[in-house]
């Protein structure tokens, strides 16, 4: 029969019964903020709570904070204070309400955006174009794991089935790690994220969940958020969820985060001439957003763009409808109606939302050319 020996954590074995009767004691009129910012590898995620004396409604009633960037891979010891700025805020599915996650900006002793602070530079670019209503949809996929890094559900020596049974799999041979995705939903749901969907993915313990539509930097926050839940639901159950673009090397899928994007116009009749534009403009752009689609400079994407897979190589680019192959894929349903949007198929599963959309922008409607994005 199947190996079931999995490698859990250890604070997953700890009574979540005994748990809940702390959480369920009245905390009176105090609030928990868990403010929550990207760390210094552009990947990671931390968090830490503050008690407030009364539930904020906006941003405004968020004190700004701070933490030891040297603790973060954010700065030096010796000058290691880095300042929290709220900028977008959520109910939280953990402590409920009325607790909040509390998305921040990282700035430096200076006062200037950490250097995996992308927030601040996709939000001016973002508000160039606000008359034009960017919107993006992103397509997260990531792999459950044990803690020991083994692929969740997989046997511990050897291999599963090889690929075909699983995508949108059920049953219990098909589906790994269901319990997962469906408390990370309704996580989501619960906190005021804007998931649209989740399905099981190509490689087994392989998932993906689908962010938007949303429009500007909106997209960002809330597949950050998305992001951090998942984490966390994760931690619960004492397994990790990766965004590696390719956990497992050979014949498997790699795991990407493929943006949908269009604009007012693409979306009215006759936007299939915008967005046939905008495909000519991103041709010439290939190796700027290859730069920009992973967090070590398309180093991550060069194991998971090999051609094969349903991707497309890295080193060239293409476009076509409904091709699962190819750079850019237009939707059959948008070749047939002429209008609609676009798939981006390149951005990495851990790419930064930021730099992806904010690269998209650039290129398609700032009209950008060359290998360095222009300074406004």
């Amino acid at each position: 029969g199947p190996d079931t020996t999995m490698a859990a954590s250890a604070s997953s074995k700890l009574s979540k019964a005994v748990k809940q009767q702390y959480m369920d004691l009245p905390q009176g009129d105090q609030v928990q903020a868990m403010y929550i910012w990207i760390d210094g590898t552009g990947e990671g995620l931390r968090c830490k709570t503050r008690t407030l004396d009364s539930e904020p409604k906006t941003i405004e009633d968020l004190p700004e904070w701070n933490f030891d960037g040297s603790s973060t891979y954010q700065s030096e010891g010796s000058n290691s204070d880095m300042y929290l700025i709220p900028q977008a805020m959520f109910r939280d599915p953990f402590r409920k309400d009325p607790n909040k996650l509390v998305l921040c900006e990282v700035l430096k002793y200076n006062h200037k955006p950490a250097e995996t602070n992308l927030r601040q530079m996709c939000k001016k670019i973002m508000g160039m174009v606000q008359n034009q209503h960017p919107w993006f949809g992103m397509e997260q996929e990531y792999t459950l794991l044990g803690t020991d890094g083994h692929p969740f559900g997989w046997p511990s020596n050897g291999f599963p089935g090889p690929q075909g049974p699983y995508y949108c799999g059920v049953g219990a041979d098909k589906a790994y790690g269901r319990d997962v995705v469906e408390a990370h939903y309704r996580a989501c749901l619960y906190a005021g994220v804007k998931i649209c969907g989740t399905n099981a993915e190509v490689m087994p313990a392989q998932w993906e969940f689908q962010v938007g539509p949303c429009e500007g930097i909106e997209m960002g926050d809330h597949l950050w958020i998305a992001r951090f839940l998942l984490h966390r639901v994760c931690e619960d159950f004492g397994i990790v969820a990766s965004f590696d673009p390719k956990p497992i090397p050979g014949n498997w899928n790699g795991a990407g985060c493929h943006t949908n994007f269009s604009t007012k116009e693409m979306r009215e009749e006759g936007g299939l001439k915008y967005i046939e534009e905008s495909i000519e403009r991103l041709a010439k752009r290939h190796q700027y957003h290859i730069r920009a689609y992973d967090p070590k400079g398309g180093l991550d994407n060069a194991r998971r763009l090999t051609g094969h897979h349903e991707t497309s190589n890295i080193n060239e680019f293409s476009a076509g409808v409904a091709n699962r192959g190819a750079s850019i894929r237009i939707p059959r349903s948008v070749g047939q109606e002429k209008k609609g949007y676009f798939e981006d198929r390149r951005p990495s599963a851990n790419c930064d939302p930021y730099a992806v959309t904010e690269a998209l922008v650039r290129t398609c409607l700032l009209s950008e050319e060359g290998e360095e994005p222009v300074k406004y």
